[in-house]
């Protein structure tokens, strides 16, 4: 074993990492005040897990929990004396039963959340897909090559961060450079990433699925895949007037104003069962209707 983060202490001085860190693989009967006493020394923290307020729990249920550091250098203090075993880092932690269990630290680097994989191609914001269902630990790289694999063309990806903690939120965004991409992206509506183990971030394989759900009993990782719906776009037909109704179908793909909507979708070939999208403030497609 050795010691030392991702990144090498030259960095100091600038942001490398979340204030959130996840740390897995807890003794069952730690508590809050004894994961909080192991990481006090490297800064002011919160020690928090999921719905921690309602179930009011002493111990994180699932053997896991978050620290959230008030300030950036306590992560990257944290990282500098962790114990490092390839590709994962450790730290000690104690409970009533369990004295010093390594336990997994899991940061997140900042630089991870974008990735160009083809600087010669512009980002098209009407070419870009909204990807949900992401597991948190995968990177911007992977979530590139992974798309990449499957449908090609790929410019560029990004993981959706929260603005204060600068944390994955589980989605990201994939831009394509050509048209014939996006719409099959768009069509699949569901990528399946085979062999994704989330708690060690190994980059994933892919196959297409077209069944929904989140996960399988192998450990593949299903994400959704649907057209990024932007803001303050004009009508794609008539070009004069705003365009609030996206048509996320793969036949359509365009932005329609409300007195355009109802004639683009009239007549025979099934266009008058497509149903109009909005973004809501949280970047999602509400439908309407």
């Amino acid at each position: 074993m050795a010691t030392g983060g991702i990144t090498p202490s030259s960095g100091a001085g600038r942001e490398l990492y979340s204030r959130k860190v996840f740390v897995g693989g807890l003794p069952p009967d730690v508590d809050e005040e004894e994961i909080a006493c192991a990481f006090r020394r490297f800064g002011s923290l919160t020690v928090d897990w999921p719905h921690k307020q309602e179930s009011q729990a002493y111990f994180p249920p699932k053997g896991y929990c978050f620290i959230l550091f008030h300030d950036e250098p306590s992560v990257q203090r944290l990282m500098d004396v962790c114990i490092a075993e390839g590709d994962k880092f450790y730290w000690c932690v104690s409970s009533p039963t369990v004295k010093d269990k390594p336990v997994q630290v899991r940061p997140w680097l900042l630089s991870d959340s974008d990735f160009v994989l083809d600087s010669r191609q512009p980002l098209d914001p009407r070419k870009t897909v909204f990807v949900g269902g992401v597991p948190r630990p995968l990177r911007a790289r992977d979530l590139a090559v992974a798309m990449e694999r499957l449908f090609g063309g790929v410019c560029y990806a990004g993981i959706d961060t929260d603005p204060d903690l600068r944390y994955p939120k589980g989605a990201g965004r994939v831009a394509f450079a050509s048209q014939r991409s996006y719409v099959a992206a768009v069509s699949a509506r569901f990528v399946q990433l085979a062999g994704f183990e989330a708690a060690c971030g190994a980059t994933p394989t892919t196959t297409n699925s077209s069944s929904s759900g989140s996960s399988t009993n192998n450990g593949n990782k299903r994400v959704e895949v649907k057209p990024f719906v932007l803001d303050d776009q004009s009508c794609d037909r008539c070009h004069l007037r705003s365009a609030p109704l996206f048509c996320a179908s793969p036949a359509c793909l365009r932005y329609f104003c409300d007195q355009c909507w109802p004639e683009a979708h009239a007549g025979p070939g099934g266009r008058q069962y497509h149903r109009p999208t909005v973004r809501d403030a949280g970047s999602r497609m509400t439908f309407l209707g």
